[in-house]
């Protein structure tokens, strides 16, 4: 932990840790949803579905990392038991039972939207009072934003093709 780093934070630092533990917890989630999903992902654009769904998982881990990054950083511990991760989350899990591709988009797609919240309060909350944070969580949200759109262009582009199979 930085000393002056800490101290730069002008907000309660153990209430920030909650915060950024949530989202990290939410990260691990996304990250095997998207990860698990991409494996048993069935219909039609599967392979286009399994790319997206891969590169999400891959993004949604990076997310950890910098989430654990900047705990550390903090002078906290980043949640070290997985089972602890659904008491934490903000966002839940959605377990992909059903694998047909229609089914994993929209419950990825209701993650990132629940994402999208968690970062923008986040952004809200440290804009003036932790710029590390604010530049982190800023990052992050670029990258569910970006994700949000293209789960749901993929999702049109599937609706286009049940509608019009030719």
């Amino acid at each position: 932990m930085g000393t002056k780093g800490r101290s730069i934070v002008n907000m309660d630092v153990n209430e920030l840790l909650k915060l950024l533990n949530k989202a990290y917890s939410d990260e691990w989630l996304a990250h095997y949803q998207y990860w698990i999903g991409a494996k048993i992902v069935k219909g039609p654009m599967k392979e286009a579905a399994i790319t997206e769904l891969e590169q999400h998982a891959t993004e949604e881990l990076n997310h950890a990392l910098l989430l654990t990054g900047r705990i550390i950083q903090l002078g906290g511990t980043p949640i070290t038991k997985p089972a602890d991760w659904y008491k934490m989350t903000n966002c839940g899990y959605d377990a992909p039972d059903d694998p047909f591709i229609r089914v994993i988009l929209e419950q990825n797609i209701k993650g990132e939207q629940c994402a999208i919240g968690v970062y923008k309060s986040l952004i809200e909350l440290t804009r003036e009072t932790d710029p590390v944070t604010y530049n982190l969580a800023l990052q992050i949200l670029q990258d569910e934003v970006m994700h949000e759109e293209e789960l749901q262009a993929l999702t049109e582009d599937l609706e286009t093709l049940i509608k019009n199979p030719h």
